[in-house]
Parts: C-alpha cells; sequence; structure tokens
C-alpha cells in the first residue's frame, strides 16, 4: 500500500506540475489566436488548436511536442518506481527467504524531469512571443479586451439571440425558457464526447483482449487462481499476462530496452492522456456559461477574475484535476513492471498486465465518460441566451460592461434587454427583444 501511495503521490505531482505550465500556454495561444483573428470561443483545445506559424511557441509543431510531452510525463512517472523481491541467502547459498522491496529508476525520473522543464519553456516561450491581452479566464473580460482593441465589433439588435443562433439572420427573439445544451451549441463538444467513449471502447478491447489471451496461454498454469478474486488493488490473486526482457545478467537492461518499455507504456498511456486532456474543453466551456449565467443573479457578474480563482470556483474542472492522476494511477496499477538486480545492476525487467485492473480503469473511464456527456448534455434554465464563452455572442448581448443583466426598456414592437451598473427587473417572457440599436459602451 504504501508503493501505491508514493505511485499515486507522483502521479498528482506531474497533473499539477503540467496542469500549471498548461495555464500560461493557454492564456498565451488564447492571445496568439486573438491577433490573428481566430478566436471564437473563450476556450480551446490548447494542444489541438494551433497559431499560424512553424516557429510560432503555440504554433502546430511545438503543440506537437507538447503532447508528446505530455504523455511522456505521466509515462515516466509510472515507471519511476519499480518493484523486485530480495532473494535471502543463507551461509550455504540455500534459499531462505524473500522480500519484497521497490526501487527508483534513473532514466524515467531523468526523462519526466526534461519532459516537465520543456513543458515550462514553451510555456514561457509562447508567453514573450505574443502580447497577452489579458491574464484572466473569464470570457467578459476576454470579449471586453477584444472590443476595446477594435478586434471584435457588437452586431446590433441580437440581443436574446444565444451561441446557437449565432448563424441565423435577424434580430428579434423571444426569450427560452431552457436554453440549448454544449452539445448542441459548440461542435468540438460533440467531438469530445465522441473521443471520451472511445476512449471507453479501447479500453474494454484491451481488458478483452489481455482476458482473451489469459485464457488461451495462461489459464492452466494459473488454474489455482480462484474466479472471486476480482480486487481494485492487484495481488498474489490477480490474474495477469506477462512479457519479461532477456535476461542480460553481463551488462544489465541497456538503454534501448529502457526506451522500447517506455515506447510502449506511451503507446497505450497516450490516449488516456490526450482524452482527459479534450475532457477540458467540456469543464472550462461549461465554467464560462457559469460565470455568465451570474449576471442574472444578485452580485451579478465578476470582472476581471484572477485565473487561479477561477480554477478553485470551477467544480468540473476539479472534478477533472482530480479525475487525472487517479485515471492515471488506475492506468499504472493495470500493468506491473517488476526487475530482477544482480550485483545491483537491473538485469531484467518484466511486465504483467493484470485482467481485473484493466476492467477496473475500463469500468471508471465509462463513469467519466457517463458524468462529462450529462454535463454537455445539460440545458441550462433561464431566458438568459447561453454563450459557451463564444466571444461575438457575448460583444452582442452586452452593452455596457456592467456586472448586472435583465430587462432594460419597453418599445412597441421591441423591447430591449442588457447590461447596467443597477439591479434591473427580470427579463418578460412574452416580450420579443432585439436591443435598442445603441452602440456598445466600453468602460476600461
Amino acid at each position: 500500500m504504501p508503493n501505491e501511495t508514493l505511485a499515486l503521490t507522483l502521479n498528482l505531482i506531474v497533473t499539477l506540475c503540467t496542469e500549471s505550465s498548461g495555464l500560461v500556454h493557454g492564456i498565451s495561444l488564447r492571445s496568439a489566436l486573438a491577433s490573428e483573428s481566430r478566436l471564437r470561443f473563450n476556450t480551446n483545445l490548447r494542444l489541438l488548436t494551433a497559431a499560424r506559424g512553424w516557429r510560432n511557441p503555440n504554433g502546430i509543431l511545438l503543440n506537437g511536442v507538447m503532447a508528446v510531452l505530455l504523455i511522456l510525463s505521466y509515462t515516466s512517472a509510472s515507471l519511476i518506481v519499480l518493484y523486485t523481491t530480495l532473494i535471502i541467502l543463507d551461509d550455504d547459498g540455500g534459499v531462505i527467504g524473500g522480500v519484497s522491496a521497490f526501487c527508483i529508476t534513473g532514466l524515467p525520473l531523468l526523462l519526466l524531469g526534461i519532459a516537465l522543464l520543456l513543458q515550462v519553456v514553451i510555456a514561457l516561450s509562447g508567453m514573450r512571443a505574443v502580447k497577452i491581452l489579458t491574464w484572466s479566464s473569464s470570457p467578459l473580460d476576454m470579449t471586453a479586451a477584444l472590443v476595446h482593441h477594435m478586434q471584435l465589433t457588437p452586431v446590433p439588435l441580437r440581443c436574446m439571440r444565444g451561441v446557437s443562433d449565432i448563424d441565423v439572420h435577424g434580430g428579434p427573439a423571444k426569450p427560452l425558457e431552457v436554453q440549448p445544451s454544449a452539445w448542441h451549441a459548440h461542435r468540438s463538444i460533440r467531438k469530445v464526447i465522441f473521443s471520451l467513449w472511445g476512449l471507453v471502447a479501447a479500453c474494454a478491447g484491451w481488458a478483452a483482449l489481455v482476458t482473451l489471451f489469459w485464457n488461451i496461454t495462461f489459464r492452466a498454469a494459473d488454474s489455482w487462481i480462484p474466479w472471486g478474486s476480482w480486487t481494485f488493488l492487484p495481488n498474489g490473486y490477480s490474474r495477469s499476462v506477462w512479457w519479461a526482457s532477456p535476461n542480460l545478467p553481463s551488462g544489465g537492461v541497456n538503454v534501448q530496452w529502457w526506451i522500447l518499455f517506455i515506447v510502449i507504456v506511451a503507446l497505450v498511456q497516450g490516449p488516456l492522456t490526450l482524452g482527459l486532456h479534450c475532457a477540458e474543453l467540456i469543464a472550462n466551456v461549461m465554467q464560462d456559461e457559469r460565470c455568465w449565467r451570474r449576471a442574472t443573479g444578485r452580485k451579478g457578474l465578476r470582472m476581471t477574475t484572477n485565473p487561479l480563482l477561477q480554477f478553485f470556483s470551477n467544480p468540473f474542472g476539479l472534478i477533472l484535476f482530480a479525475a487525472k492522476p487517479v485515471l492515471h494511477w488506475m492506468f499504472g496499477l493495470s500493468y506491473f513492471l517488476s526487475v530482477g538486480i544482480v550485483s545491483e545492476t537491473i538485469s531484467e525487467i518484466r511486465m504483467s498486465m493484470y485482467t481485473y485492473q484493466i476492467w477496473n480503469l475500463c469500468i471508471a473511464l465509462f463513469m467519466f465518460a457517463c458524468f462529462f456527456t450529462l454535463v454537455a448534455l445539460y440545458r441550462p434554465r433561464g431566458p438568459q441566451p447561453a454563450t459557451y464563452g463564444h466571444l461575438q455572442t457575448l460583444a452582442n448581448l452586452v452593452d455596457e460592461w456592467s456586472p448586472v443583466r435583465g430587462h432594460k426598456e419597453d418599445g412597441i414592437p421591441y423591447c430591449h434587454a442588457g447590461t447596467s451598473d443597477h439591479p434591473l427587473p427580470l427579463v418578460k417572457m412574452d416580450c420579443v427583444y432585439a436591443g435598442s440599436g445603441v452602440a456598445s459602451h466600453l468602460s476600461v
């Protein structure tokens, strides 16, 4: 159990480090896209959305490097702690017994440090390569910055049109009691959900393949293992298939064997890492919408939000932050690396894959995918148009950069809804709203 705690702690540290550099990288990417007039939503998948230019720190090349480094961070963390059995001999060389022990491996630890360092370097390079419009993660602050720098122009007569109506011509509209879901309003959300369920299917296929291989190859040898031995943590009763490197007592396991094992683990763990990264889009888009919908509350919007404070106020982001190290830890439980040591040199590495633990990971991913699917399908209540961080829609809906939104003016035939610095009455559900047609005022 202490060894598993150490592995979970390592994954938590990796998550903390990668999320910190990812926060800076995401903010610089947002400003880079804005400088190219390509920023549509406040939240983007930072590793799958790139600015122009191969040498750009936020370009497609270094974004790909960041993705590889992110995968290597979790892969190397899972290979740092290896296990072995120390044989106890008597004076005559006879085996008395053995004791389990773990060792810290140098190459994966070095690789982890390099991967984390390079992610920080790329994130800082991206920050220096572009003028940061705002360090706030709030969609309102980004919209205000774009309007202030004349990179975004509010469209009049659309004060009751949400992001789902962005391509609809004509402004007047009656308020809706229930708004469209993120699934309906944001095309990339649907792709993320499909990728999460694809990850579940891939894990189920992996589990089924390992189970089938065990039944064909190892079942006769492991027939003593009881059927009711399904546990969360692997133990002596866990079913597994294994493969070992050749025994090399003379020179030990060389770098080539380490590279082979790292590549194997990275290829399997890579989809999990990228899938969890994609889930950030759902968490942050829903946070953008929560931030916007506070405008109809008693306290209204909170302008100029500290990105760290907004992170800790994002319940979906916190759930994802907790899920990342746990799921990577569960992935680490699904396989087992043990080593043979001769004269303080690793002479053999043996990889075992546990059928029950892979199925446990599959069940956890199924629950994870169900949760974020339900989040993406949730339809906000109330007449306030949903934006999901769409910047043009926010610019259309905000006529004053003030924290409270509601009914502002009666009119014939159209009423006007907007924002103000003082409490406003609720939007009237039986009115048709089109806006006042007055140009927006930006207070800096």
